[in-house]
This record gives structure tokens, sequence and C-alpha cells, in this order.
């Protein structure tokens, strides 16, 4: 059978994972699309899933084409393990200001806008620790020194990686440029809670008043058990708990999960409350209305609420990504391609990886601390919310009360030696991986982005003065040959912090540029005032008075007291407070 030129076309877009054909777009359909097509009705595929990863600066690979970028002089770049170890701190640093809710969201934010594609084959190229022959071009194991001072007890000479599937990899006749794929929308629209696809999303409702599934135990609700639990899931017993969700990664930890959840709660609370209200809605109008008030509260509690935490709201002002206006912003820009930016995604998001606590606290109604667990004994494992009636209420007033770690270049030892240890002898090493992870994708040195955000570049170690920590460019400067040989993952790490934020000046060069493309490349960014998808002025006012403590209240029983602000730790300034005190929208306007 010949094959048409055009379906060969089509069938190629398929197998690519890419989606450039044009989609038939509406443009009076008042609700977002769950897979991001046509958002922007010129440009359907921008955003979508499925789609290449955006970039600030073309990608260096060593050939031009795939291979991971060398040093300057052609060497091969200093051990990803051997910086971890010898150039990163290591403890449990502990916040002066934020709670460990506020890097919890951060990874929800990152979940959400974000997913690599084939970073869980099944490829392995480290068993037991052991490189394993012939591995295959896509393994980029981590190599572990003889003398490392915590796998080598272990006999451990290799850290398992595959290297993310790129269109070389789907399409590698005449590929001239590797580039990521996103597997999910690049949109702040909860997919991480509806799924990315019509079918995904048919899965996770009830088709019946607007609801989502949960499952009711112990007096509370439950997303459904995912149906392959012992695939998905790392489980000591069948009956263990293992979620579906729109995310295949929500059961990475107990914080994550619990934060999943509440939106999914959120969402059925939302939908009954219209249900009441408006009860000539069918299922699909109540469904996508409970929808649109979720995104939307979601994406005020991103833009008000932890974004200012780490760019400084002034800052954010300064630059339009918050405004204090009582009306609309109206700053939607049809040439705005909101695709996420693989130099976010890889290297400058993953900042929160050193907040990470190893150590997850537990308080009762009193806030007396009872009990205190290991984050790695619960991996890929969230049955500890349903170990007692009360639990997720005492790791949620955890989350909410214990400080998360610093934003520095220091990480927790779960993370930097134990990492996803679950009934295992050893784990991995997160700051390693995000090294590599950087390296496969393509990303230019540090140096790149200085001259791209400055116009300015460091020719000798001396010039990294204004930028990094004076303690870290003679250290950086014995384990890479070259001012341009510094990794972004690692630079970025060791920045001096901007006063009043939590990022210095490349950091925030990049989480501007890509939170700035995020709200102005979304025609449904709540916001934005845009006919037909837009809200009303008076469902905009309400909107804005959406915070993280007062859902976390809603969605959690036993729950009856929370500061006003629950990415910061409870102070003089940020008390505790009754839950019903805090703002919460009115839903019925």
């Amino acid at each position: 059978m010949m094959w048409d030129s055009r379906v060969l076309a089509l069938l190629l877009a398929v197998l690519c994972g890419l989606r450039e054909t044009s989609a038939q777009c509406v443009a009076s359909e008042p609700y977002r699309s769950f897979d991001g097509s046509c958002n922007n009705l010129q440009n359907p595929t921008w955003g979508s899933t499925n789609t290449k990863f955006n970039r600030l600066i073309p990608a260096r690979y060593n050939d031009g084409i795939s291979s991971p970028r060398l040093a300057q002089d052609g060497s091969e770049l200093p051990n990803p393990r051997l910086l971890s170890v010898e150039v990163f701190g290591e403890g449990q640093q502990n916040s002066p200001q934020f709670t460990l809710a506020n890097m919890q969201f951060g990874q929800i934010v990152a979940h959400d806008m974000a997913l690599t594609r084939g970073v869980r084959d099944p490829v392995t190229c480290c068993a037991n620790g052991r490189l394993q022959p012939n591995p295959g071009a896509r393994c980029f194991a981590i190599r572990v020194a003889e003398d490392d001072p915590v796998f080598s007890e272990r006999n451990i000479e290799c850290l398992n990686m595959i290297r993310t599937t790129t269109t070389c990899d789907l399409a590698p006749t005449n590929c001239t440029q590797a580039e990521q794929i996103n597997s999910v929308t690049s949109f702040l629209d909860l997919s991480l809670v509806y799924g990315n696809t019509v079918a995904e999303n048919t899965q996770l409702r009830t088709l019946s008043n607007g609801l989502l599934k949960v499952e009711t135990r112990g007096g509370n609700d439950w997303p459904p058990r995912h149906p392959n639990a012992s695939t998905t899931c790392t489980l000591r017993t069948p009956v263990e708990s293992c979620y579906l969700t729109g995310d295949g990664r929500a059961n990475q930890s107990p914080h994550l999960a619990l934060l999943q959840i509440a939106f999914v709660r959120e969402h059925n609370r939302i939908a009954r409350i219209l249900r009441t209200r408006f009860t000539a809605w069918n299922d699909e109008k109540l469904f996508q209305e409970a929808r649109r008030i979720n995104i939307a509260q979601y994406q005020h509690i991103v833009y008000n609420e932890y974004l200012p935490n780490l760019l400084g709201l002034s800052y954010m002002r300064s630059v339009g990504l918050n405004y204090a206006t009582p009306g609309f912003v109206n700053d939607y820009g049809v040439q705005v391609n909101p695709s996420v930016l693989n130099e976010h995604t890889t290297a400058a998001f993953r900042f929160f990886h050193s907040a990470i606590q190893g150590t997850l606290k537990l308080y009762e109604q009193s806030k007396q601390l009872y009990k205190q667990v290991d984050i790695n004994d619960h991996t890929n494992n969230p049955t500890i919310l349903e170990e007692t009636t009360d639990r997720y209420a005492d790791l949620l007033r955890g989350m909410t009360t214990q400080p998360m770690g610093l934003h520095d270049d220091s990480l927790d030892p779960a993370t930097k030696h134990f990492l996803f240890r679950f009934n295992n002898r050893f784990g991995t090493d997160l700051k390693s991986i995000d090294i590599q992870r950087a390296r496969d994708h393509g990303l230019p040195g540090y140096n790149d982005f200085v001259q791209y955000c400055f116009n300015t570049r460091a020719n000798t170690w001396a010039d990294y003065n204004n930028a990094l920590v004076p303690e870290a460019i003679e250290l950086l400067s014995i384990y890479y040959r070259s001012v341009n040989d510094v990794d972004l993952a690692v630079g970025l790490a060791f920045e001096k912090k901007i006063d009043g934020t939590e990022t210095g000046i490349v950091m925030r060069c990049i989480l501007n540029e890509q939170f700035s493309r995020t709200r102005r490349g979304d025609r449904f960014f709540y916001e934005n005032g845009q006919s037909v998808v837009g809200l009303t002025l008076g469902q905009l006012a309400e909107i804005r008075k959406a915070n993280m403590a007062r859902i976390l209240c809603d969605t959690t029983t036993n729950v009856q007291e929370m500061q006003r602000f629950a990415f910061l730790l409870p102070s003089n300034t940020n008390p505790i407070t009754p839950c019903p005190s805090l703002p919460t929208p009115t839903l019925t306007v």
C-alpha cells in the first residue's frame, strides 16, 4: 500500500511526539483544552503536550547535534558526583522564613509545567551499582569514584541515568539537533489534577455533578487507586496506597501527594457549591466551571503568594509579573510563546532541591511535634497519609510548621546520598542527577547566561565576583579549567542572593523570562479578561481572595487553624488563626 505524503508527514509527527500540524480551533470555546492546544488561536500547538521545549540560548552539544557538552579545551567536564561531594555542602539547614509547604508547592508548579519524555524508560545503565555491558546510546550513567565517602562503602561504581528522549531519537534520519519534548502542557492549568488528554481526564471523572472520582475511607476523600499500582508505586503489600491523578509522579513523596489531593478535593468542594446555586447546569458545565475556578485560584496563589517569596514583590511589579490593580490586566500577547524553557525546567527551577528536608515532622492539633519520618522510607508510597484518621492532618500541620531547607549550595544527606532509597541498600544523588541532566539537554554554561541576561561575560574568575559568593570562585576554579565551563546547574547554586529575594541575578533573569511567558502567553490566564474565556470583574475580585492556607483548611478534616500565609513560618506578623477567619472567594457570584 502506498502512503500519501500528507499521511506520512502526520505519522512522522506522531512518532516524534511533536504536534506541528494545525489544530481546528473554535474561538468561541470558553474552556481551555486538556492538552493545551488552541490556547493560542494563531499558533494552536504553542504550550500543548508533546511539543519541544523552548530555549533562551541554542543548545550546546559537542557534535552540534546531541552529544553532551565538553570543556572548552575539549576535555571532559568535571564528574557530577565529584562536584556534588567536594563542591556542594550537606546538612539540614533550616530557612528562617519559609515553611516546607513553600518548597513543596514549587514541586507542584514544576510538575504542572513540565515532564520530560523517556526518563522512566526500562533502560538500565547500572544494576546494583554496576555498569552494565553494552548499555546503549541512551545510557548516561554517572561514574562513582573508588574513594567516594558514601557509595564506595556499598561497592557502588555508578549511578543509573538514561538520556531524555529527543527528536533525534524518534526521527534520527537527517536530525540536525536534538530537542527534548515536554509530555505535559506548559500552562499553569493543574494538569496534574485534570490530566493532559481527554482520555486521561475521563478516567478521573465521575461524569456526574461535575465531580472528580474519589474513594471515601476514614471519613476522607482520596483519589482512586491506581490501576497499575504495583508498577507505579513501590509497595510492600498490595493494599498500600497508590493514587491515580492527572500526573504519574503524584505518589513520589507524602507531601507531594498531599498537595495533589488538596486540589482534587478543592475541585469537588467547588463543584458541590456550584451545584446548589446553579441547579440547571449539567455535569459538563459544573465540571468545567469548577475546573476554571480551581485553576484561577491556583494561578493567583502562584503569582501572589509563591513567586513573591522567590523574586520579591517589588521586582515582580516592576517587570509586570504582579499588578496592584483592581481590574483586569489584559497583558495577553498573541506573539508570546508560553512553552516551557529548557533552561528553566532543567536547571533554574530545580533550585528548590536544596530546600528539601530529609525528615518530615508530624504535629498534633496542639502544634506539638510527636513523630518524624525519613522521606526516603516513603518514596513512591504515600500510605502514611492513611495510616490513621488524623495522619493526613498531622503531616499537613508539619508541612506548614516545619522550616524548609535553605536555597543554597547545600543539600540534605537524604537527597545527596540516599534519594529514592526504599527497601534498598542505597539510593542516588539528586545534585549529581541535576548536573548530568543539564548536560544531557545541551544547556550552555553559566557564563553564556550571564551574557544573555546582561550582555557581558566573565573573562577571568575574578569577573564572577559580582555574581557568585566569594568562597565559590576559588573552589570552582579548582574543578573547572575555564570560566566558560561552569555548568548552569552549578553556577546558579552559588549566586549571591539579591536583597529581599531567594534568587541570584541569572536565576531571577531565567525565572522572570519563564513566568512572564507563562502568564502573557496564556489566553485563559485568570487576570487577562479575554472575551468569552475570561472571568467577570466580580469573579476576578473573588478569586483574588484565594490563598493556600484556606484551601488547605477547606480540604482537610481535623485542621481548625493555620497561619494566613501557609508558605511563611508562623510568627507575630503571621499568627495562627481559626480557619473560618481566613479569606476565601465567594463562589456564587
